[in-house]
């Protein structure tokens, strides 16, 4: 008897092992199905290309950017505008991975989860991927930056809709260049990453929002307060400095001029517990996410930083670092009251027979400020373009921006502008920076965030 108790035993022991990794592997199916179809050891699907077999890439108009003719992946447009859109379409092999030909390969490809790739005719359905994006706006920024490699977004922070995401160096996926993965020059260098999504840059003086907000929550007398600048200030034995020996400075003065002198004591003032938790709650050290594609963390660790690195990080020195996606992200909550409208970039996927798998909408994300924190610091951002960068760099938007030149060794700045249209008509937000730089913030960023706001408001 105690023989064929431990045999049975044995046996619903196998039996629900096998129940469980027949549970795990349904799920799997399940969740990654897809994925599992269109993997690169399946060739005799996706022959050379990583990409869908059948379903196009369009814009919100409709504009075709990338579809399938004779069994190759061809794309739209003219050069200008497939390389606008490279990073978000993605290219032919699939290496750019944010991009839809990857991210979104089996709903292009025409996976679902009774017939697998094949429709019950035994041909291949592919759905239609539409984005948000405005390929237009997205020329336009591509044009702006030229030679220059950087990263522009634009997004409706009401809708969530993300209208412009265009990052550089960059290439033609028509025709890439012979020598893409051989140049030895650094032309190509970080060509296959989505700089909004996936790079983590200096900051400079945008970080400057991180410490006015922690500023606005624990100095009662913010606005009473004034720091004279002389153009430099000794903290620990480090020197630093300014652009200027700007004066006797009021707050909302320090941050239009972007005073290090004022900041960094600022920053030592509020102690690195209080600047890493505010850096922490509005978003740093943490990934965001569009439409299920991971954004690089934004960086701010000071938790052993001497009272001089203290200084540098209040002003976005020292180790910080920003990705471009949560700078955007961030604009939209400072706009919101607080909480960001996260934005999407995926419009709709219409699968055969014009049935719509899926539907892109607005979504509320995590609280990154209070209510009172995010209208003071709208606030000052308004006063900083009314009174120092200039109404005319975005006519009749009322935009709240930030300025940023992070100092990038040996190889020019990081210069920056983030910001958001103030104006119930335009909810515009967005975050462009332009690397290695030596025109300056307004000149470089300012003027490319000003001509894409110019224009995602007429498309409004």
């Amino acid at each position: 008897m105690k023989t064929t108790g431990f045999r049975s035993f044995i046996l619903y022991l196998l039996v629900g092992a096998f129940l469980f990794g027949l549970g795990v592997f349904l799920y799997g199916l399940a969740l990654d199905g897809g994925d599992w179809a269109v993997q690169p050891f399946n060739r005799h699907i996706t022959g050379e290309s990583q990409t869908a077999a059948e379903g196009r890439v369009l814009d919100r108009n409709g504009t075709v950017l990338a579809q399938t003719k004779d069994g190759r992946r061809v794309y739209g447009g003219d050069a200008t505008t497939r390389r606008a859109m490279l990073h978000a379409v993605g290219d032919t092999r699939g290496y750019i991975s944010t991009g839809v030909q990857h991210s979104f390969r089996s709903d292009l490809i025409g996976y679902n989860h009774v017939t697998g790739l094949t429709s019950p005719t035994g041909k291949t359905n592919g759905s239609d991927v539409q984005l948000t994006l405005d390929s237009g706006l997205c020329r336009l920024a591509r044009q702006k930056l030229g030679s220059r490699n950087g990263a522009a977004a634009v997004y409706n922070y009401r809708t969530g809709e993300l209208l412009c995401m265009v990052s550089t160096p960059d290439f033609d996926p028509q025709n890439p260049p012979k020598d893409l993965n051989t140049d030895k020059t650094g032309k190509y260098s970080g060509v296959y990453v989505n700089k909004v999504l996936s790079s983590a840059l200096t900051p400079g003086s945008i970080f400057k929002l991180v410490t006015s907000a922690c500023a606005i929550e624990n100095i009662p007398d913010l606005d009473q307060r004034t720091w004279n600048c002389s153009g430099s200030v000794i903290i620990n034995g480090n020197k630093i400095t300014d652009l200027y020996a700007y004066g006797r400075l009021s707050f909302k003065n320090a941050l239009a001029k972007s005073s290090n002198v004022a900041f960094s004591q600022i920053a030592v003032e509020l102690g690195a517990g209080r600047m890493q938790a505010k850096a922490n709650a509005m978003g740093f050290n943490r990934s965001f996410s569009l439409d299920g594609i991971p954004s690089a963390k934004s960086v701010y660790n000071v938790a052993s930083a001497s009272p001089d690195e203290l200084a540098w990080s209040g002003v976005g020195q020292y180790t910080d670092l920003v990705n471009p996606y949560h700078m955007l992200v961030l604009m939209g909550a400072v706009a919101n009251g607080g909480t960001p409208v996260m934005p999407y970039f995926i419009k709709r996927v219409a699968a055969p027979l014009g049935l719509e798998a899926k539907t892109g909408r607005a979504q509320a994300g995590p609280a990154l400020l209070g209510a009172e924190t995010a209208r003071r610091l709208a606030e000052y951002m308004r006063y900083n373009v009314a009174h120092q960068y200039g109404d005319g760099l975005f006519p009749g938007l009322e935009v709240c921006a930030k300025t940023g030149t992070a100092q990038v060794s040996g190889r020019g700045d990081n210069c920056w502008m983030v910001g958001f249209s103030s104006r119930a008509e335009t909810p515009l937000a967005f975050a462009v920076v332009v690397e290695n730089s030596t025109q300056g913030s307004i000149a470089s960023a300012g003027r490319l965030a000003s001509a894409l706001m110019v224009q995602a408001a007429k498309i409004q």
